[in-house]
C-alpha cells in the first residue's frame, strides 16, 4: 500500500478557508435542494409534469417561448469571467514589493522632486507591472478561445400559434426555456433538465455527472406514465435527462423542467464561481514577500540611525536609508516571475497544453500528489470485449459466436458492448459466422428484465436436407439470465444445471467481476414448435453457454507515464465515481498498488481528521461524489501536500477549484474547463510529466532570483553597516546604490531562460520562507568579507581615507560590489562548480557580461560626474581580480558546506 509521508502543515491558516468551507456547504445544500425537486418531478405522472410547466406534447408557441426567455433568462450556468483589462492592469501592480517601491519613490519625490532616484524607481515599477499584465492578459485571451462549445443548438418543437401544429426548429441552447419540448437523438447534448415524454432505446452518457464510463439506459415512457418512486437521486432516475449529459443512442422527446442555474448542473456550477482559494504558489510568494519586508523594516532604521549619528547629516542619511531599502527589496520579483511563467506557458503550449492561470505552472512543479479519474486517463475510454468464457471459465469461440449473433441481428440501436462483440468477431479470423442464420423475431431489451433475445432460423447442414429450426439467443445480466436457465453446455454436452453447478458458474462470473470486468451471460434455447412471433414468456428453459466479459482497457503507455511521475516524486491517487471493482482492476493493470479501495460511503462516515489519515494511505477511491472528491483534495492539502487534480466532468469541478493545480481537457464540460488552471489538448499523463518538468524549471529559476537577490542585497547592507560605523563619509551615494541595484536587476532578467540541473528536476519543489532566510544570512555575509577587504584596500593602498577622496572610495566599492553581485548569479544558480560542471544558458551569460561591462564603464563614462563617480587607476584592477577570485573560492566552499549540512540549495 502506498504511504505518503505527511509534510509539516503550515501553522498559518490559508486566507479564505472559512469562505471555502461555506462554498462547500452551499454547494452541498443547493445541489441537494435541486435534486429533491427533480426527484419530485420524476415521481409525478407525465401529464401532470406537462401541466405544471404550462405546456403540452406539441410544445410552446414562439410567443410563449419569447416571454419565458425574458422571464427566466438565458439558459446558461454561472461562469467566471476574466476581469476588464484595466482591472487586470491594476491587479498586476497589487504586490507588496511594488507597494514598497511606490512608497519609497513618493518619499524621495517629497524630499526632492528632481532626484534621479525617483525616475529609476518609477522605471522599475512601471516595467514590472506592465510585463506581468501583458503576459496574463494574453494567456486569458487564449484560454477564452478554447472554451467555446462546438455544439450550440438543439432540436425544439414549437408552434406558430395556438391552433397550429408543431414544427421542429434548431435553436441556440441558451434560448431553451422551461416548457419547451426537446427532441433528442444520438450525439445530442442534453440542453436542460428534461422529464422524458417518450423514448425508445435511449442510452445517455452521464459520465460528466456520475463518473460512470458506460452509458445509462433510460426507460420507455409515455405521457400518461405514473412516474418513478424508487430513487432518491435524480441522476439515477430513468425518466429524467439532465443538463451536462449526452445521448449515445436512441431517440426521445422531453419537456424542459429547469434551465440555467436552476438545473442540477447549474446548481453545482453556480456555487463554484467566485474567489479561488490561495494556492501553494500564492502562499509561498506572500510568505517570502513579508519575510523580506520585515527584514527591511529592521535593517533600514538601523542604517539610518548609524549614518545620522556618525556623519551628522540626517537628510543624507535619510536618502541613503531609502536606497538601502530599495537594495533589500527584490523589486523585479513580479517581472521575473511573470517572465518565468510566460516562458513556461509558451513551452507547454508546444506540448498541447493551454495554461489558463500562469501561477499554476509553478504549482505543477511543486505538486507531489496527483488525483486523477480513471476513464480516459488510465484507460482508452472505450469498451472492448476482454474475454469470452465457457461455464468453467475457459475461452470458448462458441460463446463469442452466439454473442455475435445476438448483437448482430437485434434491430434496436446497439450499445457499446454490442459493438465491442461485433468488433472482436471481425478481428478473430478463426470465428466464422456463415449464412445459416436468418432473423425471425426479437424480444427487445427492457430495464426490468435486463436482457434481450433474438430468435433466429438456423438451417441445418447435417441430416435431412432443408431442415431448419428456430433458436433463441439471450444475452443479459448474469443473475437475470441464470434465473431462466435449467441446463448448461459442458464441453459440448447439455447437462442439468444443479444447485452445485449453479454455484460454480456464479463464482466464475463473480471472479471476473473482482477483476474489474463487466460480465454478461449468454444462453440459448432450441424452439420445439417454431412460429413467427415470440414473447417474454418464451424466455424459459434456457441452456447457459458462457459469459462475455468487457473492459475499458488501460492505455498502453499508462504504466510508463505513472512510473515517470513516480520517478519525479509524485504519488498518483485514482479518484473516480465508477465501480470499485473496475477501478481496482484497471489500476492494477497499470502498475498502481491498489490496496484497500475506499468508497464514497466510507468517506461520509469520517470527520476531517479521520479523512486526512485515510487519504494519506489510500491509493484508489471509488463511487465518490463531487463533494467527497473536494474533501479528499482538502484532506491531502491539510497534510502539507501540493495537490493536482485531473478531471473533465461536472462532478470534478469542485475538486478542480480546491486543488493547488486543476487540470482538465478540451473535451471536458464547460464548468470543468472553467474551474481548471491547465487544459490538456490530449488526456495523457505523459503530457503532464513534461508539464511537471517545465513547472520545476520555472520554480527553480524563480528561486534563483530570490536567493541571488536576497543574499547579495543582505551582504551589501551588512557591508554598509560596517562601513557606516567606521568610515567618516558615506560609503556609497544613494544614487550609486540605486544604479547598482538597477544594473544588477536588469542582468537577472535573463534568469527565466536559464537551464536547471537534472538533479533538481527529480523531486517536487515547494516554497520555504525559513530556508530563504537561512540562505540569506549564511551566504550573504560572504560577500561582506570581500567588501570589507575592498574597503581596506581603498583606504590603505589607494589612500581614499578622507572626504576629499570619498568619490574614489565609492567608485572602487561600486565596481567591486556590482561585479561580485554579478558573479553570485553563477555561483548560486547551481549546486555544482560553475563554468566547469554546470554552465549557464547563453542569455544569462550575455546579460551578466553586459552588467560587468556596464559597471566597469560607468566610472569612466560621461555620466560619471552626475552620478558621483571618478576614474579609477589601472593599479586598482589587479586588486579587484584577486578579491573576486578569492570571493568565488570561498563562496564555493561555503556552498559545499551548506549543501552537506542542510541537504538543499535552491
Amino acid at each position: 500500500m502506498t504511504m505518503l509521508t505527511p509534510r509539516t502543515p503550515t501553522k498559518l491558516a490559508p486566507p479564505g478557508r472559512a469562505r471555502r468551507e461555506r462554498k462547500a456547504a452551499e454547494l452541498e445544500s443547493r445541489t441537494r435542494a435541486v435534486g429533491e425537486r427533480l426527484v419530485e418531478v420524476s415521481a409525478r405522472p407525465g401529464i401532470r409534469v406537462l401541466q405544471d410547466v404550462d405546456s403540452s406534447r406539441s410544445g410552446l408557441t414562439h410567443a410563449e417561448a419569447a416571454l419565458r426567455l425574458e422571464r427566466h433568462g438565458y439558459n446558461v450556468v454561472a461562469q467566471e469571467r476574466a476581469p476588464l483589462w484595466f482591472v487586470q492592469l491594476g491587479k498586476a501592480y497589487w504586490n507588496p514589493f511594488i507597494g514598497v517601491l511606490v512608497f519609497l519613490a513618493a518619499v524621495m519625490y517629497w524630499q526632492d522632486p528632481e532626484d534621479p532616484g525617483v525616475v529609476i524607481l518609477s522605471v522599475m515599477v512601471g516595467v514590472s507591472g506592465l510585463l506581468r499584465f501583458w503576459q496574463e492578459y494574453r494567456s486569458g485571451r487564449a484560454a477564452d478561445a478554447l472554451k467555446k462549445l462546438v455544439t450550440t443548438t438543439c432540436a425544439v418543437q414549437r408552434r406558430a400559434g395556438s391552433g397550429s401544429g408543431p414544427t421542429t426548429f434548431e435553436v441556440p441552447m441558451d434560448q431553451v426555456v422551461p416548457g419547451d419540448v426537446v427532441r433528442l437523438a444520438a450525439g445530442d447534448l442534453i440542453p436542460a433538465d428534461l422529464r422524458l415524454i417518450t423514448s425508445k432505446d435511449l442510452m445517455v452518457s452521464q459520465a460528466a455527472l456520475s463518473g460512470e464510463s458506460l452509458p445509462v439506459a433510460k426507460a420507455d415512457t409515455r405521457t400518461n406514465d405514473l412516474g418513478q418512486q424508487e430513487t432518491t437521486d435524480p441522476v439515477e432516475a430513468d425518466n429524467l435527462c439532465l443538463m451536462g449529459t449526452s445521448v449515445t443512442s436512441g431517440t426521445a422527446t422531453g419537456v424542459v423542467v429547469a434551465t440555467g442555474a436552476d438545473t442540477y448542473f447549474g446548481s453545482m456550477a453556480g456555487s463554484l464561481v467566485g474567489e479561488r482559494p490561495q494556492t501553494n504558489f500564492d502562499n509561498g510568494v506572500r510568505r517570502v514577500s513579508f519575510l523580506l519586508i520585515r527584514f527591511m523594516l529592521v535593517m533600514v532604521p538601523v542604517v539610518f540611525t548609524i549614518n545620522g549619528l556618525t556623519k551628522g547629516d540626517w537628510n543624507e542619511a535619510f536618502l541613503f536609508g531609502i536606497a538601502v531599502a530599495v537594495g533589500l527589496t527584490p523589486e523585479m520579483l513580479p517581472m521575473v516571475v511573470s517572465a518565468n511563467l510566460a516562458r513556461g506557458a509558451v513551452a507547454m503550449s508546444k506540448r498541447k497544453v493551454v495554461v489558463k492561470r500562469l501561477n499554476a505552472i509553478q504549482n505543477l512543479g511543486a505538486m507531489d500528489v496527483l488525483c486523477t479519474d480513471k476513464t480516459g486517463t488510465l484507460t482508452e475510454d472505450r469498451i472492448v470485449l476482454d474475454r469470452y468464457l465457457d461455464v468453467h471459465g475457459d475461452e470458448d469461440n462458441e460463446v463469442l459466436e452466439y454473442g455475435y449473433l445476438n448483437a448482430h441481428f437485434q434491430t434496436g440501436l446497439r450499445n457499446l458492448m454490442d459493438q465491442a462483440v461485433i468488433d472482436r468477431v471481425n478481428e478473430a479470423e478463426e470465428v466464422v459466422v456463415d449464412a445459416r442464420f436468418s432473423m425471425v423475431d426479437e424480444i427487445p431489451f427492457d430495464f426490468a428484465r435486463r436482457r434481450m433475445s433474438v430468435v433466429l432460423n438456423r438451417n441445418s447442414l447435417v441430416g435431412d436436407l432443408g431442415r431448419s429450426e428456430h433458436v433463441m439467443i439471450t444475452k443479459g445480466a448474469v443473475e437475470e439470465v441464470l434465473d431462466l436457465c435449467t441446463h448448461m453446455r459442458d464441453r459440448g454436452e447439455r447437462v442439468e444445471l444443479t444447485e452445485q453447478l449453479r454455484w460454480h458458474v456464479t463464482r466464475i462470473a463473480e471472479d471476473n467481476n473482482r477483476k474489474g470486468l463487466r460480465v454478461l451471460a449468454v444462453a440459448t434455447r432450441t424452439i420445439a414448435t417454431p412460429r413467427d412471433t415470440y414473447t417474454v414468456a418464451d424466455e424459459d428453459q434456457l441452456t447457459l453457454i458462457g459469459f462475455l466479459a468487457f473492459l475499458d482497457p488501460p492505455k498502453a503507455d499508462a504504466a510508463r507515464a505513472l512510473q515517470g511521475l513516480a520517478d519525479k516524486g509524485i504519488a498518483v491517487k485514482v479518484v473516480t465515481g465508477d465501480n470499485d471493482l473496475v477501478a481496482a482492476r484497471v489500476c492494477a493493470d497499470v502498475g498502481i498498488d491498489v490496496g484497500h479501495v475506499v468508497l464514497g460511503s466510507e468517506i461520509d462516515a469520517l470527520d476531517d481528521a479521520g479523512l486526512r489519515a485515510l487519504a494519506a494511505r489510500t491509493t484508489v477511491f471509488a463511487k465518490v461524489n463531487p463533494v467527497q472528491k473536494a474533501r479528499i483534495v482538502r484532506a491531502l492539502q491539510a497534510e502539507g501536500h501540493t495537490v493536482g487534480f485531473l478531471g473533465d466532468g461536472i462532478n470534478d469541478a469542485a475538486a478542480l477549484r480546491d486543488a493547488d493545480v486543476g487540470i482538465s481537457v478540451d473535451t471536458a464540460v464547460d464548468i470543468a474547463k472553467e474551474s481548471a488552471d491547465i487544459i490538456l489538448l490530449e488526456k495523457d499523463l505523459t503530457v503532464l510529466e513534461q508539464g511537471v518538468i517545465q513547472g520545476r524549471t520555472t520554480f527553480g529559476n524563480t528561486m534563483k532570483y530570490i536567493k541571488m537577490t536576497a543574499s547579495s542585497n543582505f551582504g551589501n547592507v551588512f557591508s554598509v553597516l560596517v562601513a557606516s560605523a567606521f568610515i567618516p563619509f558615506q560609503p556609497m551615494l544613494a544614487i550609486m546604490l540605486l544604479v547598482q541595484n538597477l544594473v544588477y536587476d536588469i542582468s537577472q532578467l535573463a534568469t527565466p531562460w536559464d537551464r536547471m540541473d537534472e538533479e533538481y528536476l527529480r523531486r517536487p519543489r515547494n516554497w520555504d520562507a525559513k530556508g530563504i532566510f537561512r540562505f540569506m544570512v549564511t551566504i550573504g555575509p560572504v560577500s561582506s568579507i570581500f567588501d570589507i577587504s575592498m574597503f581596506l584596500i581603498m583606504w590603505n593602498v589607494f589612500a581614499a581615507n578622507s572626504e576629499a577622496s570619498q568619490s574614489l572610495f565609492q567608485s572602487g566599492w561600486f565596481i567591486e560590489g556590482l561585479l561580485s553581485q554579478t558573479l553570485i548569479v553563477h555561483m548560486i544558480r547551481t549546486r555544482k562548480i560553475p563554468f566547469i560542471q554546470s554552465r549557464a544558458s547563453w542569455p544569462v551569460m550575455v546579460m551578466t557580461i553586459l552588467a560587468v561591462l556596464t559597471g566597469l564603464w560607468l566610472p569612466f563614462s560621461p555620466l560619471a560626474p552626475s552620478l558621483g563617480f571618478v576614474a579609477l587607476p589601472a593599479s586598482y584592477f589587479p586588486w579587484l581580480i584577486g578579491v573576486l577570485l578569492a570571493y568565488c573560492a570561498l563562496t564555493q566552499f561555503v556552498k559545499t558546506w551548506y549543501i552537506r549540512t542542510f541537504n538543499t540549495w535552491l
